[in-house]
């Protein structure tokens, strides 16, 4: 079945040879291009979606509309231009999504980082070591039979300056746990050490996060702020960029911010970048393939759309994939690079150890005539947490799971369409339903975190082609086999009771938990915060990508992304994915380009 318009069918126009083309111009696409070119590399980006600018398209005169942006999906790809399908079992028939539901594919110059909350999380430095640390404690037999879980080749220590670097890009706004290895009163313990404090102080919290503070360390816990890329005062990055204070208007998930304080590569890296002569950018142009010579080992460029249907290829010597994680594996299977994961072998790598998270919220209903917390007043990542169960922070031999993660009163707005909250056993209509509404809506604790999961790999959870449904371009849709596990069940239940118990001792009246349960719901939105398909290791049949992010078969390929995830950490990923970034620059800029070819051997 074709889901299809049409497209041009003559050979391709031949554009200049670049030294570098990246696909994709989010976060990742715009971290390295901007390092390309101070090496003076000539660089072009090619993004699918259309150009975005701050102050053009997302005006504080319109930008804050619930209806077009958060209802309608202003900012993201509709499912009519490219979809995929989906099922739970391998035995099942997987049919096409329709309309977004678990994850939102971004689209657009910026990708993700136009519509984030701005979550600043690094990961714990055992995650990065998972599979021996988690063996070493609690032995091999303790892990699922199925479960895929790697290491990922490289260390948190490794890792911290490029960490770093993009909290100071971004001017995070945090309270440091770990300076150089010494725990600091009011950050958060558990974290990896820093080597200097974020940039500009935490946000300031409003009433539900203090009381959710209080009532956290009267119950025995450490809590502290989120680190945060909505600002808590102005700042001037290296780049020179200036940022605003954020005004907690409460419009940063699924909005664009247009006071310049919400981190975002339009306001972080985009102004700088632009206006280098060795860059330039193509919005509206689909890359459809990755080029490669007869050998299959060499990237000659890629091929790519535009709004016209007309064809294109662009040549250049190194090719960076930075789109969003599942468009990289996909475009990593229909160019045929790496092969794709067959499930009943467990052999192959491209689709190999998808994974996405295992969200739950608690909401609180408090007594409104003492309680008013104002939840409009909000920022996408300004709240208070523990972190006393995430990772292996604390010991999971008594409870039968592994993995965990960080739980949060975290605030990120009450925009009015979604935001009607009642107690349990209120009517679903008429006028007792619109007195709990207005009654409620001052005094309900509606966390936009709440529970925040890791998500681990299995061998039944995967990524591969579809063979019924096509796309416009005639090519397999990808397909998606994904299905909760009894791991992540029972992670997410300790979790969603131990985030209960706070927002009780809070004062709660009514407390309502709303558990992650299997069959994993394609329909039901948890984070956009999908990972894995094209993972990095240090074993070329396991993963795809070495560990600076170079494609074992294809040395002039680097993949950037939350697709070289070898599973999730109960963590957003995207300082890891900026990280991650910075380190296979790194890598390019001080390697590769002294003597192009494989970094590592396998």
């Amino acid at each position: 079945m074709d889901l299809s318009g049409s497209v041009k069918s003559h050979m391709p126009r031949k554009l200049p040879k670049k030294d570098v083309v990246i696909i994709g111009f989010g976060w990742t696409g715009a971290i390295m291009a901007n390092e390309l070119t101070d090496e003076g590399l000539d660089v072009i980006a090619l993004e699918r979606g259309p150009w975005r600018d701050a102050p053009t398209d997302f005006p504080p005169g319109y930008m804050q509309d619930e209806l077009r942006y958060r209802v309608r999906h202003e900012l993201f790809l509709r499912p009519d231009q490219l979809t995929f399908t989906f099922r739970n079992k391998i035995d099942q028939t997987a049919l096409p999504i329709r309309s977004w539901g678990a994850f939102m594919p971004p689209n657009g110059v910026g990708g993700g980082g136009v519509h984030w909350n701005a979550e600043m999380w690094r990961f714990l430095p055992s995650d990065f070591v998972l599979k021996t640390h988690l063996t070493e404690r609690y032995g091999k037999d303790f892990l699922p039979e199925d479960m895929t879980i790697q290491d990922w080749g490289i260390t948190y220590d490794e890792l911290e300056p490029h960490y770093d670097r993009f909290e100071y890009l971004c001017g995070t706004s945090g309270t440091a746990g770990n300076l150089n290895g010494k725990i600091m009163e009011g950050g958060n313990p558990f974290e990896g050490p820093r080597s200097r404090p974020y940039p500009t102080p935490a946000q300031a919290q409003p009433f539900s996060h203090t009381l959710f503070g209080k009532a956290a360390r009267e119950l025995g816990y450490k809590p502290f702020p989120q680190p945060s890329g909505n600002l808590s005062q102005a700042y001037t990055n290296p780049l020179g960029l200036q940022m605003g204070p954020c005004t907690y208007c409460g419009f940063c998930e699924w909005f664009g911010c247009s006071n310049y304080s919400k981190a975002s590569p339009q306001t972080t890296i985009l102004p700088y970048l632009i206006r280098k002569p060795n860059f330039s950018a193509r919005d509206n142009s689909e890359v459809v393939k990755i080029n490669v010579d007869r050998s299959g080992k060499h990237a000659t460029g890629v091929t790519f759309v535009d709004t016209s249907g007309e064809k294109w290829e662009q040549p250049a010597d190194l090719v960076i994939l930075s789109a969003f994680s599942l468009f990289n594996v996909q475009l990593l299977l229909h160019s045929k690079i790496g092969m794709p994961y067959d499930p009943a072998s467990n052999t192959g790598v491209i689709g190999r150890n998808y994974t996405h998270q295992t969200i739950s919220t608690v909401n609180g209903f408090f007594d409104h005539k003492k309680f008013n917390f104002n939840p409009f007043i909000a920022s996408g990542a300004i709240g208070m947490c523990i972190d006393e169960f995430n990772g292996d922070n604390f010991d999971h031999g008594p409870h039968g799971f592994v993995g965990g993660g960080y739980v949060g009163q975290v605030q990120t707005g009450a925009r009015p369409i979604e935001s009607t909250l009642t107690p349990p056993g209120t009517p679903k209509w008429g006028a007792a339903w619109k007195s709990a509404v207005r009654d409620n809506y001052l005094s309900t604790v509606k966390p936009g975190t709440g529970v925040h999961g890791s998500s681990y790999a299995y061998r039944d959870v995967y990524l591969g082609l579809d063979p019924t449904y096509k796309d416009r371009f005639g090519r397999p849709l990808m397909q998606i086999t994904m299905d909760l596990h009894d791991n992540e069940v029972k992670q997410n239940r300790f979790l969603t009771d131990k985030f209960a118990e706070i927002i009780k001792a809070m004062g709660a009246d009514h407390v309502a938990k709303h558990y992650r349960t299997a069959p994993y719901d394609i329909t039901q939105y948890q984070t956009t915060h999908v990972n894995g398909g094209a993972i990095m290791g240090t074993d070329p049949s396991t993963s795809a990508l070495n560990r600076y992010l170079q494609h074992w078969d294809v040395p002039n390929l680097f993949v950037l992304g939350a697709s070289a995830f070898p599973q999730n950490a109960g963590y957003n990923p995207t300082l890891t994915v900026a990280a991650l970034a910075y380190w296979a620059a790194a890598a390019i800029r001080d390697k590769y380009l002294k003597n192009s070819g494989r970094l590592i051997d396998a």
